[in-house]
Order: structure tokens, then C-alpha cells, then sequence
């Protein structure tokens, strides 16, 4: 076995935890929960009365933050976060990177006597003036402009972050340019729930209600990620650069014995898990469930639903935390939606809702047919989804995600929506004239007298749907486990937005505020919006190539890799949404487009790269090494009168010479000049790049199946899905 494969076997073998051994016994959750953030009750207790209730305002009720509170405010966070043994503070912002940035900056100001005392000014809090030049913008700043601002945002709560040399208060901000442009994921993600908050008032005071208060998108990202040790991981270039692997032939085993899904999960794993969690409660992240994934090496870990602006804050906290957590056990955490071919890649379904004080405006009841307030919201997320399914495609279209999205772990690049036997037999009623029903839920008896009667769901699950009803929610599955969730609920809050104001206006022209037209105006628009519409619905099986056909039948688009997908963001329909409500100007929504074209190309021009560099140097040398040894033996053989077979050493020369010649052509359509036009750059990164990436890849899978072990130089996927 090569070096690098045996001295990462012998360091697992060897391997002892550098996790601190937690006692939940000692210290329960309840205590741990939030205890490094600075939330509402850190709050009442430290500030004056008359500055946490207006703070509370801002908070839940969306109104307007008074800067003249920021330097109360400010000085209650810093003593509270120095009595957490912080020194430094750090404005924590999402640049369209899609990662979490933050500029640390000390408490500790000179004095001129030879002094320092700790300092943190409301202007501190609020404006953070980090250099916005080297972060993309998509045409939005040159680089010789260099301004750019963090804004203190009052409704994600500041958090302190443990190192195991001192403590950070980091406070969540947006981030925007001089001009006052969004640079970030945050900014448009506040607008757009600005957007279904005004619009949702709007329907809610149609149905008679005074006083609605702040409607609410919510969110609950389930996330999917893989753990290998980290000896596997630095002997993978291809992982160390581009998060996936890019070679690798196919183990004995993978995924087809279903022993991984749900499994008992492996004591090391385990115990970096309790570890994440523990880290998470503390910052105040509501993580629920952890449980083995379909593929092996693979898991997940998901929150509880809350305000989407946290959620997507908690989100990027999850995705550092596994990280960094998995150092200490020795592992390396995989967030790439497809590190490993042939096997399950991984997502991020994001569950989203909206509710109000009163509760969740996706709840069903149970009668949803005589549930008119449902049915209207519903009815509004079935409406939008039919209208903009382009743009739900593209805000998760990336090219880790094209790998995924249409293989048998995740849905299909066709966006429809899965309602369920229930919902859908009451729409069908309501198209057809008046719905009086509801399939009842009703109970399941397994059959064992012991056991207890279980609720039954009025409907079952449907896993190919990228977007489906699930109670009293929607999942949106498409989404891809390393990207950001902010692009999705953006998304689904303007496009909802844009569905609720179109039927608050078409109720307003129908009862001029009349509630005792109410019932028969909606009766008529929730009629004429299912038969508009209902060809989103589809509740079958989406890995079906009938689906394909007939959902091209329907009119849906089927937008399969990122260049195609990524174009409908600069469609004249969705510049003018996106501008009408305020989330995103022109400007912005074509600079997003700069930015992801130019990533997806800068994403496989340096896969292509790795896998020239990787075969150059590591793969190619093995096969040339077996050749060597296969001739020496031949020619010992002849030598002592021996028949010689030579059979396998005929395979292998082949293989080697074609892995020449796959280099040569991989060499060639990397050494391409590059385009002033982005959307031609993808398109030849897409159309010539990775179909000759695969052809090199396919060779060199099979070359690792005949030469020895101990001459492969890279970590096999037994080795790195197996051994733990």
C-alpha cells in the first residue's frame, strides 16, 4: 500500500480523541441552551426599560430600530460579553461568496497614558466599515472601490464564539457597498420578508382581521454532510481543492445493502455530534434530529423551525461548527452536494412556512377544505411556484448541485409541487365547483396486539418532489448541502409575495372591503387560480422518464445544468419582480448573475486542473510503475524458457495510453482563452470541460482496478467510506 493510504490507516488505528468528554448529566441542555447569546432575557435584564422596548419592537414587530438606543445597547453587549471573557467583537456578514465572513476589531483602546480600557460606541454597533473590494460584486464596485459598510441587524442576536484561547462577541450584519447596494445574502433576504410581510397583512385584513401584527417567513434546513478522517483527506488533493472526489472506482460495496440509512452511528461519530451540539446549543441554534444517511460515511443534522432570517444565520453557524468541531475528532466534514460518485450526494432541504401571532398560515386544520385562510395561502405558494419554477431553479444551481439534482438521491431539475391525496382531492373540489370534504387521517394498525394504534397521515410522502407539502409546511428539496439558504428564501418570499398581493388586489376589486362578499369572491378565485395553475401539481414519481414527458407537455421548464438555469435571472419577468418589491434592483440581480456564472466556471476550472495535476503526477506514475514491473517479470520469464501471459500487461498499456491521450484533450480545453461573454465561458466549461474531465476519469477508474495496492497512490472509496 502506498505511504500516504498505510500511514493514514495506522494514524486511525491510533486514534485517540481530542474532544473534551462532556457530562449532560452534570450540566442538561436547558442550561447550556443560548448561554452565549445575548437574547431577550440577557436583555431585559441588562438594559434600561425604555431601550428593550424598543429593541423588542424592532425585533417582533419589524418596526424601525431608534439608532439613539445603539449606545445603550452597546455598552449592555460589551460588559456582557467581556464577563464572557471576550476581548475582541467582529461584525459577522454572508458576502455572495456564500460563506460567512467577519472583521475582528478589540474592546481595548489606548488611553495616551499608557493605558487601555475596554470600548464599544453605539456607532461601533451599528456600521462596520470593512474593504469590499476583494469580495465579488458582479460589476457592482470596481476594485480600486474599496468602501463598504456592515450594518448592525437587531433582529438576529449577537452571540459570543468560543476559542479555546479567548471568546469573540459576534453580531450578525448586512453587508452592502457605498452606494447602498446589497453585497451580501442578508440584505435582500430582510427585504424580501419585508415584501410577504406587507402583502400577507394585506390578505389577513381582507379576512376581517384587526391589529395582524408582523407576518413571518420560518425556516428549518435539514443538513446533509459526509465525515472521513482527515488523513483520507489530505492524501485526496481533488478533496483538499475542490470538496469532491475526482477520481475513484467503485467499491465492493456502497449504498445498495440500505445497512447505512438510519444505522447505528459509530462511536467516534457520535461523539463529534454531541460535540457540534453542544457547541450549537450554546450560540442558541435549536438543533432536533441527527441520524445516519442513506449513503455510507454520510449524516445529517437539523434544527427546529424559527424566524428564516435566523434560520439562515443558524444555518451558516451549523455548517462552521461540523466543520470545525470535526477537526478535533480527527475527521474532515464534507459539505459538497456530490463528494463521492456512484453514491447518495448531499442536500439541504429547507422547510418553510408563514405564519402570524395567531399561528401558522400553512396549517391545515382538520378540515382543510372549510379552511378558507389556508387555502387562500396555499392556493398563493401553488400560484407562485407555477409562475417562477425558473427562478426556484435557479437560485439553487451550482455545479456541485448539477450532479445531484435529478440522480435517485434528490429531485429533478423539473420544479413542481407534491400536495398530497388530501390537499389535492380538495383543490380538485374547489376547481370543480365547491369543496365539502377532507379525506380523513384515520389511525394504522400494524397487526401486533402489544404494539400501540398509530396516527395515520391523510396522505403519504413523496421524496422525487423538489417541493412538497409535508403537514404544514413546504419542503423545498433541491437545494444543495453547501450553499446558503438565503438564495432559496429570497425566492420563496418574493415570488409568495408576488402570488399574495395579485389575490389581495383580486379580493379588494371583488368586495371593496365587504366581508359578506367575502365567500363567494374567493370561492371564484381559488376556482380560476387551481385551474390556472394546477399544472405544477404533480404527486407521482419524478425520476420517471413519463414525468419528463409530460411535465414538457405542461409547459415546465426543465432547466437541467447551471448555464441555462442561471439565465433566467436577467429574464425581463424576473428583474421587474425582484425590482417591484424591492428585494433586488436590476443592478443587483444582474451583478448575482456575474458572480454565480463566474463561479461555476472558476468551480470546474479548477476541477480540471486538479485532475490534470492529479493524473499527471500521481495516476499516470503508478500505471507506469506496474508497466515496469510487468516487463521485468516478462522478460525473466522469457529469460528461463517460461511461458509469458501477458494479458493483463496488454490491458494496462492500453489503459496508460489512453490516459495520455485523455490528458492531452483535458490539456487542450483548459488551455481555452477565456471569453469577455460569461454565459459563453460556462457553456464551454460546461460543454467541453467536464465531458473530457469525465472521459479521464472513467480511464483512470479502470486503471485502478488492476494495478497493486501498494502502488495506488490515492486513498481508495472502501478506505474512506468504510474505515472510520
Amino acid at each position: 500500500m502506498s505511504s500516504a493510504r498505510s500511514s493514514a490507516i495506522a494514524a486511525i488505528n491510533n486514534y485517540q480523541s481530542q474532544g473534551k468528554a462532556w457530562s449532560f448529566r452534570e450540566t442538561p441542555t436547558s442550561e447550556i441552551f443560548g448561554s452565549n447569546v445575548f437574547n431577550a432575557s440577557v436583555m431585559k435584564d441588562r438594559l434600561p426599560k425604555s431601550v428593550y422596548k424598543a429593541l423588542q419592537a424592532t425585533i417582533k414587530q419589524g418596526k424601525q430600530i431608534d439608532s439613539g438606543i445603539a449606545d445603550a445597547v452597546a455598552l449592555a453587549m460589551k460588559d456582557w460579553a467581556i464577563e464572557k471573557g471576550a476581548t475582541h467583537y467582529a461584525h459577522v456578514f454572508y458576502p455572495l461568496t456564500g460563506l460567512t465572513a467577519e472583521k475582528h476589531d478589540s474592546f481595548l483602546m489606548p488611553t495616551g497614558d499608557g493605558d487601555a480600557i475596554a470600548e464599544f460606541s453605539g456607532n461601533e454597533l451599528i456600521q462596520g466599515e470593512p474593504d469590499a473590494s476583494s469580495f465579488p460584486s458582479g460589476g457592482l464596485r470596481a476594485t480600486f472601490e474599496a468602501r463598504g459598510y456592515t450594518a448592525w441587524d437587531p433582529t438576529s442576536p449577537a452571540y459570543i464564539l468560543d476559542n479555546p484561547n479567548g471568546t469573540t462577541l459576534c453580531i450578525p450584519t448586512a453587508f452592502c457597498s457605498w452606494t447602498g447596494e446589497a453585497l451580501d445574502k442578508k440584505t435582500p433576504l430582510l427585504r424580501s420578508m419585508q415584501a410577504i410581510d406587507k402583502q400577507a397583512r394585506r390578505v389577513l385584513e381582507l379576512f376581517g382581521h384587526k391589529d395582524v401584527g408582523q407576518v413571518s417567513a420560518s425556516a428549518g434546513p435539514e443538513q446533509e454532510y459526509f465525515l472521513i478522517d482527515r488523513n483520507f483527506y489530505f492524501a485526496r488533493p481533488d478533496l483538499v481543492v475542490t470538496g469532491r472526489t475526482l477520481f475513484g472506482a467503485r467499491p465492493p460495496k456502497g449504498q445498495e445493502f440500505e445497512d447505512q440509512y438510519f444505522g447505528a452511528i459509530p462511536e467516534r461519530v457520535l461523539a463529534c455530534m454531541l460535540d457540534a451540539e453542544r457547541e450549537l446549543y450554546k450560540l442558541g441554534v435549536p438543533v432536533k434530529t441527527r441520524h445516519n444517511e442513506v449513503a455510507p460515511g454520510q449524516y445529517e443534522i437539523a434544527p427546529v423551525y424559527e424566524n428564516a432570517n435566523i434560520a439562515t444565520d443558524h444555518q451558516h453557524m451549523i455548517m462552521q461548527t461540523l466543520t470545525r468541531v470535526a477537526q478535533k475528532y480527527g475527521m474532515a466534514c464534507l459539505l459538497h452536494e456530490k463528494p463521492f460518485a456512484g453514491i447518495n450526494g448531499s442536500g439541504k432541504h429547507v422547510n418553510w412556512s408563514v405564519g402570524w401571532k395567531l399561528g401558522n398560515l400553512l396549517e391545515p386544520g382538520e378540515s382543510p377544505h372549510a379552511n378558507a385562510q389556508f387555502l387562500v395561502f396555499c392556493a398563493a405558494v401553488i400560484r407562485a411556484v407555477h409562475l417562477h419554477s425558473d427562478v426556484l431553479r435557479a437560485v439553487v444551481a451550482a455545479s456541485g448541485n448539477d450532479h445531484r439534482l435529478g440522480a435517485n438521491e434528490a429531485p429533478p431539475a423539473i420544479i413542481s409541487i407534491f400536495l398530497g391525496e388530501q390537499l389535492s382531492d380538495v383543490f380538485e373540489q374547489i376547481e370543480n365547483g365547491k369543496a365539502t370534504s377532507s379525506k380523513a387521517s384515520g389511525t394504522l394498525t400494524v397487526g401486533v396486539d402489544t404494539l400501540p394504534p398509530l396516527p395515520k397521515h391523510a396522505g403519504d410522502r413523496n421524496r422525487t418532489s423538489p417541493f412538497a407539502f409535508t403537514g404544514n409546511k413546504f419542503e423545498f428539496r433541491a437545494v444543495g448541502a453547501s450553499q446558503s439558504i438565503a438564495g432559496p428564501l429570497v425566492a420563496l418570499n418574493t415570488i409568495v409575495a408576488e402570488s399574495l398581493d395579485h389575490i389581495a388586489n383580486e379580493l379588494e376589486k371583488a368586495t371593496g372591503g365587504d366581508l359578506e362578499k367575502l365567500n363567494a369572491a374567493l370561492e371564484k378565485l381559488l376556482q380560476k387560480t387551481i385551474s390556472e395553475h394546477k399544472a405544477v401539481i404533480f404527486n407521482g414519481n419524478g425520476y420517471s422518464k413519463e414525468w419528463h414527458d409530460e411535465a414538457a407537455s405542461r409547459g415546465l421548464p426543465n432547466l437541467r445544468a447551471t448555464p441555462e438555469a442561471l439565465q433566467v435571472l436577467i429574464s425581463q419577468k424576473n428583474l421587474k419582480l425582484f425590482e417591484k418589491y424591492g428585494v433586488l434592483s436590476e443592478r443587483e440581480m444582474r451583478s448575482r448573475y456575474e458572480i454565480y456564472m463566474e463561479r461555476y466556471c472558476k468551480d470546474i476550472n479548477a476541477e480540471g486542473q486538479a485532475a490534470l495535476s492529479i493524473a499527471r503526477t500521481m495516476i499516470l506514475p503508478a500505471g507506469y510503475r506496474y508497466q515496469g514491473e510487468l516487463v521485468d517479470i516478462a522478460v525473466k520469464l522469457t529469460s528461463i524458457g517460461k511461458t509469458v501471459h501477458i494479458g493483463t500487461l496488454d490491458k494496462l498499456t492500453v489503459l496508460v495510453g489512453s490516459i495520455e491521450e485523455k490528458i492531452a484533450s483535458l490539456e487542450k480545453v483548459l488551455e481555452h482563452s477565456g471569453s469577455t461573454d460569461v454565459a459563453a465561458e460556462a457553456k464551454h466549461f460546461h460543454d467541453r470541460v467536464l465531458p473530457a474531465m469525465s472521459a479521464l476519469r472513467e480511464v483512470a477508474d479502470q486503471l485502478e482496478t488492476i494495478v497493486p495496492d501498494d502502488l495506488w497512490p490515492l486513498p481508495s472509496y472502501r478506505e474512506m467510506l468504510f474505515i472510520k
